[in-house]
Parts: structure tokens; sequence; C-alpha cells
């Protein structure tokens, strides 16, 4: 038996052609542009039931509600927080930033842990703290005061993260041509760190807008705590609904201003050769005395809390470390914190990407979807998230999935700032070079930028994981049955009067946060080649 072999057939050459850069580069841009746009969706639900609210209220209803004295005085009294608490903020950020990552200073790494760790202190924890060493602290000045305590941090991060990423070329160019070092400063260094201090004063910006506890404790009221007393004393829904409208213009205010003073600048490095790390300039005898402002920074922001909780532990003996209850509190908030963290910046990245590298009139809308949702006081989302689930949604209500997406919307800011801040020092022309070579755009995102970036994304994680850690109005309401975090511990307990027992938890929070900073923040060197 012979077997014939078939002829082949000819089948007909397909020629593959790489789609033209431009074209490859416009298709990502349109993927991450879906998926901005799917979650500045999500963040429009608060919004969306703020006006269901209103339309529910009626407008005649509405207006009786909104021009108001009250209203008035409560405007007056954010707008000066929020005047009289950012330009100190913005100074002494600078200079504590520039004496930890450009100068000999002595301790420096240990100062710039210190500049962090108020963050892991709640808010309300620290305006208890002062009022509890200091009784008579009351009113607007006591509320800037602790304001700049708790969140001078928020602006410190991103500062320190772009001087430490600087590429001292144009400075040593400046030098060349006759500047004095304080010129070479101010026209060159500072110019640089304009999209850092912008983003880092939008987010105190936001959150003076939101915080309840800090100013409730110390007495001064704002719209945040004027809707959460509406809510607490009445329940007065509508009331605390229109007053929450007029936060998120207050909100959309900020967002213009922050966009208008931005701008469109580039501040990458382009060109031939590879940035190096600045050196550090060498202080001398002045070096012991530029500890002073570290010093009193730390010893305000963290002393005092900790001087509080050390008479609170003391009181309590060992009677208060109940380690079943603590050891339980403390891993539902770690995980809560981490898994709060990768969705928030995974949620972050189309968004952060879009407003660096395509930015639009377009883009700029959706970024302020993504940020106006920072101003909102934690109880509005929570309540928007609560009637939205048990309405539409019932199987989602009480559930981890909500608690993720409430801590998402609440903590999009921060991580939008820090990965805005990464992406903007990386060269889109090393992008395009690796979608040239045959990466995927999306591949070339993640591998190139992303990693490139990774500072900014490493401390916009610490920053959402360590706003996770201290949250309480969302957690209290989404969580469900039986979640018991940390601060919902501490909460409990502080309104039973027990301060005692509430000290252990603040100490935890603080444990928990410090060791994330520090991993985080050690990443972010070693990626950065220091």
């Amino acid at each position: 038996m012979s077997v014939q072999a078939q002829p082949l057939r000819a089948y007909p050459v397909i020629a593959t052609r790489p789609l033209p850069l431009r074209r490859v580069r416009q298709l990502a841009a349109k993927s991450l542009f879906g998926l901005a746009a799917l979650v500045s969706l999500l963040t429009l639900l608060p919004l969306g039931f703020i006006l269901w609210i209103t339309v529910q209220t009626g407008w005649e209803t509405a207006s009786t509600l909104i021009f108001r004295p009250r209203v008035g005085e409560l405007l007056v009294n954010t707008a000066l927080l929020e005047v009289l608490t950012l330009p100190p903020c913005i100074v002494l950020a600078v200079a504590l930033a520039w004496l930890t990552e450009r100068s000999d200073v002595p301790g420096a790494r240990l100062w710039s842990w210190l500049a962090v760790a108020p963050l892991a202190i709640p808010a309300f924890v620290q305006s208890y703290a002062w009022v509890g060493v200091a009784p008579g602290m009351h009113g607007l000045f006591a509320a800037v005061f602790v304001s700049v305590l708790a969140y001078l941090p928020f602006l410190y991060l991103p500062v320190a993260a772009q001087l430490r990423r600087l590429d001292p070329a144009m400075e040593d160019a400046a030098a060349s041509l006759g500047l004095t070092p304080w010129r070479v400063f101010l026209r060159v260094v500072l110019p640089q760190l304009r999209i850092a201090l912008c983003g880092g004063s939008l987010l105190i910006g936001l959150h003076l807008l939101a915080e309840y506890g800090l100013y409730a404790m110390i007495r001064f009221d704002t719209f945040t705590t004027a809707i959460v007393d509406q809510f607490q004393s009445s329940y007065n829904g509508p009331a605390a609904n229109m007053l929450a409208g007029v936060l998120v213009l207050s909100c959309l205010g900020l967002l213009g201003l922050e966009l208008l003073i931005r701008g469109d600048a580039r501040y990458a490095r382009v060109g031939s050769g590879a940035p190096r790390p600045a050196s550090r300039r060498r202080l001398g005898r002045a070096g012991w005395a530029s500890m002073l402002l570290p010093l009193a920074l730390s010893g305000l922001a963290l002393g005092v809390p900790a001087y509080a909780l050390g008479r609170w532990l003391i009181a309590g003996g060992s009677e208060i470390w109940q380690a079943r209850e603590l050891a339980a509190a403390f891993g539902e908030t770690l995980l809560y914190a981490v898994g709060g963290a990768l969705a928030t910046t995974l949620a972050a990245i189309p968004m952060a990407w879009l407003s660096v590298r395509v930015p639009g009139r377009l883009q700029r809308i959706l970024e302020g979807c993504h940020y106006y949702v920072g101003a909102l006081p934690g109880v509005v989302v929570a309540l928007a998230l609560v009637t939205i689930t048990v309405r539409v949604a019932l199987p989602l209500y009480q559930t981890v999935a909500t608690v993720l997406l409430a801590y998402g919307l609440m903590f999009l800011p921060r991580a939008l700032v820090g990965l805005r801040a990464g992406i903007a020092q990386v060269p889109v022309e090393l992008e395009r070079a690796a979608i040239a070579l045959g990466r995927r755009p999306v591949g070339a995102i993640l591998s190139v930028t992303m990693r490139l970036a990774a500072p900014g994304v490493a401390a916009c994680m610490a920053l959402v994981a360590m706003g996770v850690t201290t949250e309480l109005t969302a957690t209290l309401m989404l969580a469900p049955n039986g979640t018991r975090t940390l601060a919902t511990e501490f909460w409990a307990l502080t309104n039973e009067l027990d301060y005692a027992a509430a000290a252990p938890y603040a100490a935890l929070m603080i444990a928990l946060s410090l060791p994330l900073t520090a991993l985080l923040h050690a990443q972010s060197r070693r990626v950065a080649g220091q």
C-alpha cells in the first residue's frame, strides 16, 4: 500500500504590521479613560444621594435650609480655617522636607520617620490630648494649631518624595550662572515642587472640610460638625444633606483653585545622560540649630499625644490589656488597611495616568469627580451607600465589599495625589520607547511608568492604609456585624468615658501604622537607588 502525500494547499499570506505608535497610545488612553469613567461613576453615588434627597425635599424647603444665617456663619468658619491652616503647613512641610532630604542635619532619617508618624494618630485623639493638656483650647486658633500638627504629613510626604527624585543638574546650571543658593531654591527647586505642593494642599483642604472629631472636641463649628449634629440630634436628613450640598460646592471651589495654580507644566528630565541624586548641603554649626524645627514639631505632634496615652495606660494598669479582644481588633484593622490601600490605588491609576499624560477638559471633569467625594464627611458617604445597598443591592449591605468601596471613595484623593506626582516625574519618552519596542500599552505603563513612579505609589498606599486604620464613621455604619477595628473599639470606649481601657487601642493604631510607613518608605528609597 502506498500513501500519497497530499499536496500542500497554498494559504494566502497575511502580512501583519504593527499599529502606528500614536494609534497604540490612543487605544491605551481610551481603555484607561473607560476605567477612569467607571470609577468616576461610582464616586458620583454620594452626590446622586444628595440630589435625590434635595428633589424629595423640594426647592422651597431646600432654599429655606440653605439661605439662612447659620450657613453663612459656617461658611466663614470653614473659609478662615482653610486660609489660616494651609500657609503654615506649606512653609513647614517644605522646610522639613529640605532638612531631611537635602541637608546633613543630624538624624535626618529619624526626623523623616517622625515627620510622617502623626498620620498614625487619629485627629480626634490629637485634639483630645491637647484639650487634656490645655483645657482652655477652643475656637478658631486652637483648631488651626491642632490641624497643622495633625495634617502636616499630607504635605511633607509628597514634597519629600519629589525632592528626593529631583535631578540636581538644573540647580548646578543655575549656580554656575551666579545665582545664590537661596535664589536657586526659589527659582529652580520650588517651581518643580508645584505639583506636590498643590496636591498636598488640596488633600489638607479637603480634610479640613470633612473632619469632624477634631473640631467637635475643640468646640469649633464647621459644616461637618453641623451635619453630624443634625444626624445625631434630630436625624434631620434634609437639613444635613443641604449642608452637605454646600460642602460639595466648597470642594469644587478648592478643586478649581488647585487646577488654576497647578497648570500644565512638565517637570520630567529629557535629554542625554541619567539623573543623579542630589548631594546633601552641609549645614556646619547650623546643623544642630536646624534640629529645633523637627524636634519642636515632633514634640508637639507626637509628644503630647504620647503623654496623654501614657497617663491612660498607667492609670489602667495591666487589666486594660485584654489580649484576645486587642488581637482580634488588630487583625481586622490590618486586613482592612491592606485591602483598602490596594483597591484604592488600583482604582486611582487610570485617572492619575490620564491627568498627567493626556490632560484635557473631560479628564479634568473626571478628576474632579475623584476629588469631590474626599470632601464629604464619612457619615454622608456611609449613609448614601447604606441607602443604595438596602434599596438596590441588598446582598451587598454590610459586607466587606461595601466597606472597601466606601474606603475607595473616601481615600481616592490621597492615592491620586501621590500617583500623579510620581507619574509626572517619569519621562513619557520612556513609555513610548517601550511601546515602540513591542510592549503592550498597559504593560508599558505598568512595567516602565509605574515602576519608576514607585516612590509615589508607595507613599500613596501608605497614606491610604493609615487613613483606613484610623477611619471611624464609615466602618461603624457599613461593616458586617461583629466587625471590631481598633478605631471603632477606641471610639466605643471613649464614649463610655473609659479612657484608660481605650488607650491600648490607640497605642496599637500607632504601632500598626509606623511599621507600615517604614516598610513602604524603605521600599521607595530602594527603588530610587538610595
